[in-house]
């Protein structure tokens, strides 16, 4: 483990060449560990366009068991350039099982562990309740050479639950891999509104652990496959630390970034802010309803 991680965040669009999108992400996660990176972390679903905007049968072909096409690729790109990946796949488990997983690659090309996403929504144009099967792993962090990964997907990230729980477990920094945008047709207070939640939850997932954050979503306009009017996803990819300070913020472009973050910092937040000292788990019981009627 080390104290003062350089982290590599890869913000793109994506194109239905799976190919093509696979070539372009090696090509930036060789980019970002020439400037030192040793954690590079990508955006959910980052081999193709995000599908789940139709619910179409044929789309499950695109799934790849684990190990598979994508961490095969990775797993040598990872030992070549000795860093740590996460990567996040549409993973096909079983016949007729698929799950939303993100895996972690470890510098010399294992697999260091895999988290499958467990809070899966199911809105206009986000339908991943047809694709994928909530996660069975619970939160448990994954143990790497770069530090303790607390994994979660995306829709995992409005779930303060998830946060606490992956901190209990000693994650010393919480991931996001994501894929969220807005209707092109939403009024520009609307998308600000959205944006802005989006970010003030995370962050306070950051303060209410005391942990870094890092969520990294995709970026660019996708079409509606049946014609829609398609989302745009609007970038914004951010890290910060222990108390929700950004240590870096993305506009809504194609882009990538190393950020360096602080470990040590985590400890001595926590001594002048102790909220896990302060929880009151006698009378918490009641968070294992659905609702307090």
């Amino acid at each position: 483990m080390v104290n003062n991680l350089k982290v590599g965040v890869i913000q793109q669009t994506c194109s239905a060449d799976l190919n093509a999108n696979m070539d372009k992400t090696q090509q930036t996660i060789r980019a970002l560990a020439n400037q030192g990176a040793q954690l590079i972390v990508l955006q959910e679903l980052y081999r193709g366009l995000y599908f789940c905007q139709q619910e179409d049968v044929t789309q499950f072909d695109q799934a790849e068991p684990i190990p598979g096409p994508s961490t095969d690729v990775l797993g040598v790109l990872a030992k070549e350039l000795g860093v740590v990946i996460v990567v996040s796949l549409f993973e096909k488990r079983a016949a007729g099982l698929y799950h939303n997983t993100a895996v972690v690659l470890e510098r010399n090309g294992d697999i260091a562990g895999t988290y499958r996403k467990m809070h899966i929504p199911d809105d206009p144009g986000f339908y991943e309740k047809f694709y994928f099967t909530p996660g069975d792993k619970g939160f448990e962090p994954i143990d790497t050479s770069v530090g303790r990964l607390g994994i979660l997907v995306c829709w995992d990230q409005w779930f303060p639950e998830a946060a606490r729980l992956m901190a209990m477990a000693g994650a010393q920094i919480l991931i996001y891999p994501t894929a969220i945008g807005w209707c092109p047709s939403d009024d520009p207070a609307e998308k600000k509104r959205q944006k802005d939640a989006w970010v003030t939850v995370q962050r306070a997932h950051a303060i209410a652990n005391g942990l870094p954050v890092i969520s990294v979503n995709r970026v660019g306009h996708e079409d509606d496959p049946a014609g829609g009017e398609g989302i745009d996803f609007w970038g914004n990819s951010f890290v910060t630390g222990p108390q929700g300070e950004f240590l870096t913020e993305l506009d809504a472009t194609e882009q990538a970034q190393v950020v360096n973050i602080d470990l040590q910092r985590s400890e001595d937040v926590r001594r002048i802010w102790p909220f896990l000292r302060d929880r009151r788990i006698d009378d918490y019981q009641d968070l294992t309803k659905r609702y307090r009627d």
